[in-house]
């Protein structure tokens, strides 16, 4: 990670405006290119990736929502395609495919919503 990369700005995921979670978001002053960082609350075990995540350039980040879930498994931070599917690790441990299209998850039982385009919103999941 270069020296160029500041704080943007954090996106609240709320669920009856009570906030139980937020990505942090950082960007490159010299590519544009955003970095995120899940932040569970009342967690204070580590995240998966420790240090700043690494984005494919055809991917974009976005919030993966789940209709099926409670609480802090309701979301995940994920790298969302234009067109394809995504892997997704259930709380049951099962690996679903969820297709995508335009960056946006299709699938009856969840949503997305693209980071890029809530930066400093809190977002009601």
């Amino acid at each position: 990670m270069g020296n160029d990369i500041t704080y943007f700005g954090v996106i609240n995921i709320n669920i009856n405006e009570r906030t139980i979670g937020s990505v942090d978001v950082w960007r490159s002053a010299t590519t544009k290119q955003l970095y995120c960082e899940e932040k569970q609350l009342g967690i204070e075990e580590l995240a998966e990736t420790v240090g700043m995540p690494k984005i494919a350039p055809e991917q974009k980040w976005g919030v993966l929502v789940s209709k099926l879930q409670e609480g802090k498994d309701k979301w995940k931070l994920v790298r969302l395609p234009e067109n394809g599917e995504i892997k997704f690790e259930t709380v049951d441990e099962k690996i679903i495919s969820l297709k995508v299209e335009d960056y946006k998850i299709v699938d009856d039982h969840h949503w997305s919503f693209l980071v890029e385009d809530n930066v400093n919103k809190a977002v009601e999941i």
